[in-house]
């Protein structure tokens, strides 16, 4: 499959996990609202989160839920996209396991998941953030066979 940026919307069959689905109706972000919540605490309502997803969809943005007994439990955000950097990749804006699931190798499951979207859809590699100070997530994502590959600065602007 080539590599399309904003278009690729995954079936269930591209996940090739059967706990693993799209999440891509207002239902379906509103039941991943608490989920999220957990990892973004500053989403005030599911309705800012749902709000703040559609915008983000224009921009290629796309939701993974993982199911447990019908239950969804953790989820991942991605986005595929292209720079003069790493050429096409695979951006995971948000992975979240439901503090109640953390240990159950979900986030492990959505990660080969998306490795199989990203390979799938031609891009070169799975890219991530994670904060300096945030060792468990730094851990596990070695454990996941992520390697460090930058540092990245910022600076933070006044807003209005």
């Amino acid at each position: 499959m080539t590599f399309t940026l904003h278009n690729f919307i995954p079936s269930v069959l591209d996940l090739a996990d059967p706990a693993l689905r799209p999440l891509d109706s207002t239902h379906d972000l509103c039941s991943a609202f608490s989920v999220m919540q957990q990892l973004r605490p500053h989403l005030t309502s599911e309705a800012d989160f749902v709000s703040r997803i559609e915008r983000m969809r224009v921009e290629g943005y796309r939701l993974i839920g993982a199911y447990d007994s019908g239950v969804l439990v953790a989820l991942a955000g991605y986005r595929l996209q292209e720079n003069l950097v790493y050429g096409a990749f695979l951006y995971v804006d948000d992975l979240v396991t439901a503090e109640a699931q953390r240990g159950g190798q979900w986030g492990s499951r959505l990660l080969q998941a998306l490795e199989r979207l990203g390979r799938a859809s031609g891009c070169a590699r799975l890219v991530l953030d994670t904060g300096l100070a945030n060792a468990r997530a730094q851990r596990f994502y070695f454990r996941e066979g992520l390697l460090t590959g930058a540092l990245r600065f910022q600076k933070q602007f006044d807003t209005p």
